[in-house]
């Protein structure tokens, strides 16, 4: 079964539907969302209804936690951007539309299990809100011990906005050290694997990033996409809600 991974969102529907049109052209059996469809972007309602009609099922990452609940921990900018998406949420008139619309955030899932992988949105041992960074595997050695003896083989996550394999020697794989940004799982090592965010880089390169997981032949394909970014940077910058260095930092890809 080939399985599309997308995640991090964050209210950008260029982006999303950027990478949906790509997915259709894979040959893939299911998509995954691995959290925060919400936060920082202009389109929060739209990204939750595609998502909803075209995921099997979707993670809660923490900028979903923060709009459905409380933003804690966040950033000023952030917790400004949950609040108005929050709001926009709240704005439907149709009632059955607002109704479904909650229903599908009130089911995403903190964490669930497929095959050999566990999914979380932010670590094996805090699903939502830790993060896991490509210097952990050289500064956090006993962090990252830490964090692989929860899993029994492989784990998928995003919240880093970071696209790469972490394996428990431990150590961190880019797409520069892949060939044909590709990871073969040999079941030799556990390994916790990132697809990237599509609505927010943060690796210097503001593309859209995705991944395919091929459960057959057991590898791992990343994919990144440009789209009109200067699009979602506009947009972002006419609401005035939502400080315009969300926008900058889109542009950067950081």
């Amino acid at each position: 079964m080939r399985t599309a991974l997308i995640s991090d969102i964050h209210g950008n529907l260029e982006a999303l539907n950027v990478v949906f049109d790509d997915i259709d052209r894979q040959s893939v059996d299911r998509t995954i969302c691995l959290g925060d469809i919400l936060g920082y972007g202009p389109d929060p309602v739209a990204c939750v209804d595609l998502v909803a009609e075209r995921c099997e099922w979707s993670l809660m990452g923490n900028h979903d936690y923060g709009a459905l609940y409380e933003p804690t921990n966040f950033n000023a900018a952030a917790e400004q951007a949950a609040y108005w998406t929050r709001a926009q949420l709240e704005l439907e008139e149709d009632e059955e539309a607002a109704q479904r619309r909650w229903d599908v955030l009130g089911r995403l899932l903190v964490r669930t299990k497929f095959d050999d992988f566990l999914c979380v949105h932010g670590s094996p041992r805090r699903p939502i809100n830790e993060y896991i960074f490509p210097e952990d595997a050289i500064n956090s050695r006993t962090k990252m011990k830490m964090l692989f003896d929860h899993i029994q083989a492989n784990c998928l996550v995003g919240h880093t906005h970071w696209p790469g394999v972490f394996t428990d020697e431990p150590e961190f794989y880019g797409l520069e050290d892949m060939d044909d940004n590709t990871w073969k799982i040999t079941g030799e090592e556990k390994c916790i694997i990132n697809p990237g965010s599509v609505g927010q880089p943060r690796d210097m390169d503001p593309r859209a990033s995705y991944a395919i997981l091929d459960g057959d032949a057991r590898t791992v394909q990343f994919f990144r996409l440009p789209y009109d970014v200067e699009s979602v940077v506009n947009k972002i910058y006419a609401i005035p809600e939502l400080t315009n260095w969300l926008g900058d930092r889109l542009r950067e890809g950081r």
